[in-house]
């Protein structure tokens, strides 16, 4: 029998299929506010930057670039004793026992926003931006935002970047050229955060596609000679869609940084697997194996934290949101040296022991480090 290669879109749409099919993709009537029951859920807040063009029709963000941000501030009410990191979206009527459901909703201005951003009593400097990836709707980025922070238990409001995905399987080029379209927007929102006298500290948090729009708007940000503003910088990658010599190029540009750039990988992120045989079989950065002496020698030479986060249990079926378990694991984001510059020590490849040795989380890099070089 005659065995034929499948193109990779087939290939990628099969593996997403896999991923998406047990499961309804919310609209954006899941982002009007519901009264829920004080008593029977926990509630986060979360403020919101946009490059997608409002929805007036349905009162959400649809997948139009559009030239400026749009702010908002959410509270969201979460389920108690969830146990993975599934996120069940509100029906036509929502249970706060089992589903997320947004309770408050208001558009700010920037001003208001920027202010929103550094008001909680129990404000640390440290704002933390996460930034999605390929295939997410407005809404379906506001969720995960919401489970992250809830988990983390970090006082404050993160904030989500959303920028105008296509949220659909086939939109994977579409995407890549999105993401590029919002390196500006980016930036200018991180340049404005920066500008805060009460920042000290801005976590980038970009996963898969998303990381590729963080490295590009840190690359922008050398360019334009805002060390000031890089100097501020945590950068963390959570299984990050970029080819692998792409990556090398923009971290010559980027140089050095302050606070050491960290990696979280998984060799067997099937997503990846097929984006990297969309692009022609070449590597992506969040499958690298930690396990080759040339990955450890790298990621010593350029300063990196790879990360092997391999143990942890996804919710996708892919191994591409394994990141999203890691926030139960710490309050709140900070460096393996509490914030100074780095040293030998924390540089090169870890494991993530599951066990509960934590290593890395979007809110916290803390406790004990397995299998250092």
């Amino acid at each position: 029998m005659r065995h034929t290669k499948l193109p990779p879109y087939i290939l990628l749409f099969f593996v997403m299929m896999v991923s998406s099919s047990c499961a309804t993709r919310p609209t954006s009537t899941v982002l009007n506010p519901v009264h829920v029951d004080e008593a029977a859920s926990e509630r986060v807040a979360v403020l919101t930057a946009t490059n997608r063009s409002p929805d007036t029709a349905r009162g959400g963000f649809g997948s139009t670039w559009a030239e400026h941000l749009t702010y908002e501030q959410y509270e969201v009410s979460v389920p108690p004793n969830r146990k993975n990191t599934a996120i069940a979206y509100p029906t036509a009527k929502p249970n706060p026992e089992r589903q997320f459901v947004v309770t408050r909703r208001k558009q700010l201005s920037q001003d208001a926003f920027m202010e929103a951003a550094v008001r909680t009593a129990q404000f640390d400097g440290t704002v933390g931006i996460f930034v999605h990836g390929y295939n997410y709707s407005y809404q379906e980025a506001l969720f995960r935002t919401s489970q992250i922070a809830a988990d983390a238990k970090k006082p404050g409001a993160p904030i989500l970047f959303s920028w105008p995905s296509a949220a659909a399987v086939a939109g994977y080029v579409a995407d890549r050229d999105a993401a590029l379209y919002s390196r500006s927007q980016l930036d200018s929102l991180v340049k404005s955060l920066s500008a805060s006298r009460k920042v000290n500290r801005i976590i980038l948090f970009g996963h898969s596609m998303g990381g590729f729009l963080v490295m590009e708007t840190v690359r922008q940000l050398k360019l334009q000679h805002r060390d000031d503003v890089i100097d501020k910088l945590m950068v963390v990658l959570a299984a990050p869609d970029i080819d692998v010599d792409v990556f090398r190029s923009q971290l010559r540009d980027v140089g050095s940084m302050r606070t050491p750039l960290t990696l979280l990988v998984s060799k067997d992120d099937r997503a990846l697997t097929a984006s990297s045989l969309i692009a022609g079989e070449r590597p992506r950065v969040g499958r690298l194996d930690i396990d080759d002496p040339v990955i450890k020698e790298a990621a010593l030479k350029e300063k990196l934290r790879v990360v092997d986060i391999t143990s942890l249990t996804g919710s996708d079926g892919l191994g591409h949101d394994r990141y999203a378990s890691l926030a139960k694991f710490g309050a709140q984001l900070a460096t393996f040296e509490s914030g100074g510059r780095s040293s030998a020590s924390d540089i090169g490849a870890f494991v993530f022991d599951a066990a509960g040795a934590a290593v890395a989380s979007p809110f916290r890099i803390a406790g004990r480090v397995v299998g250092s070089p």
